[in-house]
């Protein structure tokens, strides 16, 4: 699904009267969470589900086939959690 089509059905399910304010609302949103996580605050959304973030540690290795060695810095990667009633609600579709 791409982000139009996403918009189109917050649109449907929200019932916005148009698409530019359900795209307004999906904007809100993305941006919302972005910030809290930047903050590295957590955003619970019960039954959905949970955004976080973790601090990943230095981590060095080797290009397989070749001698080359490489390390990626540690650094703050976003995470998110699935709640029961999304996890259900996947398990249970066909």
């Amino acid at each position: 699904m791409t982000k139009a089509e996403f918009v189109e059905l917050v649109q449907k399910n929200g019932e916005f009267e148009s698409k530019a304010a359900a795209e307004r609302a999906v904007k809100a949103f993305i941006d919302s969470v972005t910030e809290a996580l930047t903050k590295k605050e957590s955003v619970s959304l019960v039954g959905f589900g949970t955004f976080s973030t973790t601090e990943v540690p230095e981590k060095s290795g080797t290009v397989p086939g070749t001698n080359k060695t490489y390390t990626k810095a540690a650094h703050t990667a976003p995470k998110f959690k699935f709640g029961k009633t999304l996890k259900d609600a996947v398990s249970g579709a066909k």
